[in-house]
Protein backbone atom coordinates (compact mmCIF):
# COMPACT_ATOMS: atom_id res chain seq x y z
CA UNK A 1 0.00 0.00 0.00
CA UNK A 2 1.57 3.22 -1.31
CA UNK A 3 -0.03 6.69 0.59
CA UNK A 4 -0.33 9.55 -2.25
CA UNK A 5 -2.18 12.81 -2.84
CA UNK A 6 -4.75 13.03 -5.39
CA UNK A 7 -4.24 16.86 -6.05
CA UNK A 8 -7.41 17.78 -4.36
CA UNK A 9 -6.79 18.02 -0.97
CA UNK A 10 -7.34 14.33 -0.41
CA UNK A 11 -4.59 11.93 0.97
CA UNK A 12 -5.54 8.30 0.63
CA UNK A 13 -3.45 5.26 0.96
CA UNK A 14 -3.82 2.88 -2.72
CA UNK A 15 -4.66 -0.57 -2.15
CA UNK A 16 -4.58 -3.85 -4.43
CA UNK A 17 -8.21 -5.04 -4.73
CA UNK A 18 -8.98 -8.76 -2.85
CA UNK A 19 -10.44 -11.23 -4.99
CA UNK A 20 -13.78 -10.98 -3.25
CA UNK A 21 -13.74 -7.34 -4.84
CA UNK A 22 -12.07 -8.42 -8.51
CA UNK A 23 -15.53 -10.77 -8.47
CA UNK A 24 -17.48 -8.03 -8.04
CA UNK A 25 -16.55 -5.57 -9.78
CA UNK A 26 -14.20 -6.86 -12.55
CA UNK A 27 -11.89 -3.96 -14.15
CA UNK A 28 -13.87 -1.75 -11.53
CA UNK A 29 -12.66 -3.19 -8.80
CA UNK A 30 -9.07 -1.59 -7.77
CA UNK A 31 -10.95 1.96 -8.42
CA UNK A 32 -13.71 1.53 -6.29
CA UNK A 33 -11.96 0.15 -3.47
CA UNK A 34 -9.88 3.62 -3.22
CA UNK A 35 -12.93 5.65 -4.64
CA UNK A 36 -15.30 5.09 -1.65
CA UNK A 37 -13.10 5.59 1.25
CA UNK A 38 -12.64 9.31 -0.85
CA UNK A 39 -16.35 9.27 -1.60
CA UNK A 40 -17.10 9.22 2.10
CA UNK A 41 -14.48 12.15 3.37
CA UNK A 42 -15.97 13.91 0.42
CA UNK A 43 -19.69 14.03 1.77
CA UNK A 44 -18.16 14.29 5.19
CA UNK A 45 -16.39 17.64 4.31
CA UNK A 46 -19.96 19.00 2.62
CA UNK A 47 -22.09 18.04 5.44
CA UNK A 48 -19.30 19.75 8.15
CA UNK A 49 -19.13 22.77 6.00
CA UNK A 50 -23.29 22.67 5.94
CA UNK A 51 -23.22 22.71 9.67
CA UNK A 52 -20.62 25.28 10.17
CA UNK A 53 -22.08 27.51 7.25
CA UNK A 54 -25.90 27.20 9.44
CA UNK A 55 -23.95 29.12 12.72
CA UNK A 56 -25.59 26.51 14.52
CA UNK A 57 -23.19 25.63 17.57
CA UNK A 58 -23.55 21.95 17.73
CA UNK A 59 -23.81 19.76 14.58
CA UNK A 60 -26.79 17.24 15.79
CA UNK A 61 -29.48 16.68 12.79
CA UNK A 62 -27.90 19.58 10.56
CA UNK A 63 -24.60 17.29 9.78
CA UNK A 64 -26.56 13.60 10.34
CA UNK A 65 -28.99 14.47 7.65
CA UNK A 66 -26.72 16.50 5.35
CA UNK A 67 -23.84 13.31 5.50
CA UNK A 68 -26.74 10.58 4.96
CA UNK A 69 -27.54 12.24 1.41
CA UNK A 70 -24.26 13.80 0.65
CA UNK A 71 -22.73 10.16 1.02
CA UNK A 72 -25.77 8.46 -1.47
CA UNK A 73 -25.09 11.14 -3.73
CA UNK A 74 -21.15 10.41 -4.06
CA UNK A 75 -21.52 6.85 -4.23
CA UNK A 76 -24.16 7.92 -6.90
CA UNK A 77 -21.57 10.05 -8.80
CA UNK A 78 -19.13 7.68 -8.82
CA UNK A 79 -21.21 4.97 -10.58
CA UNK A 80 -22.09 7.61 -13.53
CA UNK A 81 -18.08 7.83 -13.61
CA UNK A 82 -17.98 4.29 -14.14
CA UNK A 83 -20.54 3.59 -16.57
CA UNK A 84 -22.98 2.12 -13.85
CA UNK A 85 -26.53 3.03 -12.62
CA UNK A 86 -28.09 5.33 -10.25
CA UNK A 87 -31.88 4.51 -9.20
CA UNK A 88 -33.92 5.74 -6.29
CA UNK A 89 -36.12 3.72 -4.00
CA UNK A 90 -38.61 5.61 -1.74
CA UNK A 91 -36.77 8.76 -2.83
CA UNK A 92 -32.85 7.70 -1.98
CA UNK A 93 -30.65 6.87 -5.02
CA UNK A 94 -28.27 4.25 -4.94
CA UNK A 95 -25.50 3.57 -6.89
CA UNK A 96 -25.73 0.12 -8.85
CA UNK A 97 -21.88 -0.83 -10.12
CA UNK A 98 -22.25 -4.16 -12.15
CA UNK A 99 -25.17 -5.17 -10.87
CA UNK A 100 -24.54 -4.27 -7.24
CA UNK A 101 -26.35 -1.70 -4.94
CA UNK A 102 -23.88 -0.47 -3.50
CA UNK A 103 -25.55 0.41 0.51
CA UNK A 104 -23.73 2.87 3.23
CA UNK A 105 -24.48 3.35 6.30
CA UNK A 106 -22.79 5.09 9.31
CA UNK A 107 -22.86 2.49 12.37
CA UNK A 108 -21.87 4.98 14.52
CA UNK A 109 -20.37 8.86 15.76
CA UNK A 110 -17.19 7.21 17.36
CA UNK A 111 -14.46 4.71 16.58
CA UNK A 112 -15.94 1.16 17.07
CA UNK A 113 -15.79 -2.42 16.05
CA UNK A 114 -17.87 -3.00 13.20
CA UNK A 115 -18.92 -6.19 14.91
CA UNK A 116 -21.23 -3.96 16.68
CA UNK A 117 -22.65 -2.41 14.32
CA UNK A 118 -26.40 -2.50 14.50
CA UNK A 119 -29.52 -0.92 13.03
CA UNK A 120 -31.89 0.31 15.01
CA UNK A 121 -35.52 -0.05 14.29
CA UNK A 122 -34.52 -1.04 10.77
CA UNK A 123 -37.57 -0.60 8.12
CA UNK A 124 -39.30 -2.64 6.20
CA UNK A 125 -37.57 -1.18 3.14
CA UNK A 126 -33.97 -2.07 4.39
CA UNK A 127 -35.22 -5.35 5.77
CA UNK A 128 -36.49 -6.28 2.44
CA UNK A 129 -33.84 -5.12 0.86
CA UNK A 130 -31.29 -7.38 2.92
CA UNK A 131 -33.43 -9.72 2.23
CA UNK A 132 -34.00 -9.73 -1.33
CA UNK A 133 -30.11 -9.02 -2.34
CA UNK A 134 -27.72 -9.84 0.73
CA UNK A 135 -26.27 -12.80 1.09
CA UNK A 136 -28.48 -16.28 1.71
CA UNK A 137 -30.03 -16.57 4.87
CA UNK A 138 -29.24 -19.74 6.67
CA UNK A 139 -32.25 -21.68 7.74
CA UNK A 140 -34.69 -20.74 10.14
CA UNK A 141 -32.67 -16.59 10.77
CA UNK A 142 -36.23 -15.73 8.94
CA UNK A 143 -39.06 -18.48 9.80
CA UNK A 144 -41.64 -18.61 8.44
CA UNK A 145 -44.04 -18.91 11.11
CA UNK A 146 -43.13 -15.65 12.12
CA UNK A 147 -44.68 -13.93 8.97
CA UNK A 148 -47.27 -15.07 7.19
CA UNK A 149 -46.54 -16.46 3.40
CA UNK A 150 -47.48 -13.45 1.92
CA UNK A 151 -45.10 -11.69 4.51
CA UNK A 152 -42.45 -13.62 3.76
CA UNK A 153 -42.58 -13.97 -0.03
CA UNK A 154 -42.39 -9.90 -0.07
CA UNK A 155 -39.85 -9.43 2.46
CA UNK A 156 -37.95 -11.45 -0.81
CA UNK A 157 -39.03 -9.53 -3.46
CA UNK A 158 -36.92 -7.79 -5.36
CA UNK A 159 -37.70 -4.22 -6.09
CA UNK A 160 -38.14 -3.23 -9.47
CA UNK A 161 -36.87 -0.08 -9.10
CA UNK A 162 -33.48 -1.44 -8.72
CA UNK A 163 -33.58 -2.71 -12.56
CA UNK A 164 -31.11 -5.54 -13.01
CA UNK A 165 -29.67 -5.34 -9.41
CA UNK A 166 -28.58 -8.65 -8.31
CA UNK A 167 -26.89 -8.33 -4.74
CA UNK A 168 -26.14 -6.15 -2.08
CA UNK A 169 -22.67 -4.32 -1.06
CA UNK A 170 -22.58 -2.70 2.58
CA UNK A 171 -20.05 0.00 3.18
CA UNK A 172 -20.54 0.30 6.86
CA UNK A 173 -18.39 3.22 8.23
CA UNK A 174 -18.24 5.36 11.73
CA UNK A 175 -17.67 9.06 11.01
CA UNK A 176 -18.10 12.31 13.38
CA UNK A 177 -18.34 16.48 12.33
CA UNK A 178 -14.96 17.25 13.51
CA UNK A 179 -12.65 13.87 13.02
CA UNK A 180 -14.42 12.77 9.81
CA UNK A 181 -14.29 9.31 8.97
CA UNK A 182 -12.62 7.57 11.01
CA UNK A 183 -13.40 3.55 9.73
CA UNK A 184 -14.55 1.94 6.50
CA UNK A 185 -15.61 -1.68 5.44
CA UNK A 186 -17.53 -3.27 2.93
CA UNK A 187 -18.61 -6.67 1.87
CA UNK A 188 -21.71 -8.80 2.08
CA UNK A 189 -23.88 -8.86 4.95
CA UNK A 190 -27.31 -10.11 6.24
CA UNK A 191 -29.59 -7.83 8.67
CA UNK A 192 -30.40 -9.76 11.71
CA UNK A 193 -34.01 -9.55 13.10
CA UNK A 194 -32.39 -8.12 15.93
CA UNK A 195 -30.81 -5.30 13.58
CA UNK A 196 -26.93 -6.44 13.79
CA UNK A 197 -25.39 -7.36 10.85
CA UNK A 198 -23.67 -10.87 10.03
CA UNK A 199 -21.33 -10.55 7.44
CA UNK A 200 -20.67 -13.81 5.04
CA UNK A 201 -17.52 -11.61 3.60
CA UNK A 202 -15.98 -8.53 4.92
CA UNK A 203 -12.79 -6.32 4.89
CA UNK A 204 -11.49 -3.08 5.87
CA UNK A 205 -10.66 -0.25 3.54
CA UNK A 206 -8.31 2.50 4.00
CA UNK A 207 -9.71 5.61 5.26
CA UNK A 208 -8.69 9.03 3.17
CA UNK A 209 -7.97 12.07 4.88
CA UNK A 210 -8.76 15.33 3.98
Amino acid sequence: MNGAGDGNGYHSTSTTPSRWARQRFGADAARLANAVPERLTRAHLRAQAGYKASGLTRPGAAYGHTLAEAVREELALEAEELGGDVRVLRGRSYAVINDHVLFPYKYGNHPSPVESASMKDPSLVRRRLFAAYGPEEPEGLFPVDDYSTEEYEHLHEAFEELGRAQNLVSVLFTCDPENGVHAVHWGEARLQPDGTFAWAYREELPVTRA
